[in-house]
Order: C-alpha cells, then sequence, then structure tokens
C-alpha cells in the first residue's frame, strides 16, 4: 500500500508495489491516480501519448503495471517519495507551473447554480467573466 499526492489529488493505492525507487501500479491504479493509461501506442493521457523508449520498456512496463516513478522522470517532472514508501508525491515541473500562471487561463471547474445545472468555466472561453468567491473563515 502506498499514498501518492499530486496537485489534485490524494490517493490511496492498496496494490501498489515499491521497491526502492520503483513504483508500480496496476492499470486501474495508474488511471485513478494520475489519469494515465498504457495502449499500444505508448503511455497517454487524454489525447497525448508518450511513446516508450526502445530498449527502456522493461523500466516503465511489467506486464500490465506500470512504474509511475520512471514515467515521471521520463517526462521531466518532479518527484519525491518518503524513506519507506508510503508516500509518494508527483509535482508539476516549476516551467509548466510558470507557463501556466502566465497564460492568466483559470482551470476548469463546474459549479451547480440556484436550481442545480451545472455551469463549467470552459463554456465561457473567450469571453470576460467576473469570479466571486466567499469563505465562512
Amino acid at each position: 500500500m502506498a499514498i501518492l499526492l499530486t496537485d489534485t489529488a490524494e490517493t490511496v493505492l492498496a496494490d501498489a508495489r515499491v521497491e526502492g525507487e520503483k513504483l508500480w501500479l496496476s492499470p486501474a491504479e495508474l488511471a485513478t491516480a494520475t489519469g494515465w493509461s498504457s495502449r499500444p501506442e505508448g503511455l497517454c493521457r487524454g489525447g497525448v501519448c508518450v511513446p516508450v523508449p526502445p530498449g527502456r520498456e522493461r523500466e516503465l512496463l511489467r506486464g500490465d503495471q506500470v512504474d509511475v516513478a520512471a514515467l515521471w522522470r521520463h517526462l521531466g517532472q518532479p518527484l519525491v517519495h518518503s524513506a519507506d514508501g508510503g508516500i509518494w508525491v508527483l509535482g508539476t515541473a516549476a516551467a509548466d507551473r510558470a507557463a501556466a500562471l502566465s497564460s492568466l487561463e483559470a482551470p476548469d471547474f463546474s459549479l451547480p447554480d440556484r436550481t442545480g445545472r451545472l455551469h463549467s468555466l470552459s463554456e465561457h472561453r473567450g469571453k470576460k467573466v467576473l469570479l466571486v468567491s466567499w469563505a465562512s473563515w
């Protein structure tokens, strides 16, 4: 068992196998925790696929399992884990975060109105939008 932290979620991985610097995940855990999947064309997330470099298949893949730590290193993204391998953090590179901030584009989200109808920020792309938030604390 391991806990995986990403920018968007904390996932408890019941079937994860930790072997030193490797974190082997089943296809279901990989998809749930990261959004990535293993396909014939490579490791994919949405419409983006990263081919597995020839000769490095055994480093990234073992049967249907994927070493998510090796994948993250291959993508050039930061990664750390606790000494016992129980907690893993998959980060986003500083350059990627800087690019997102400089774009001034808010990440997409959906919220219901008073009648329960969902509205997404992406519905209003290209228009000026005023976001108002409130918190009780």
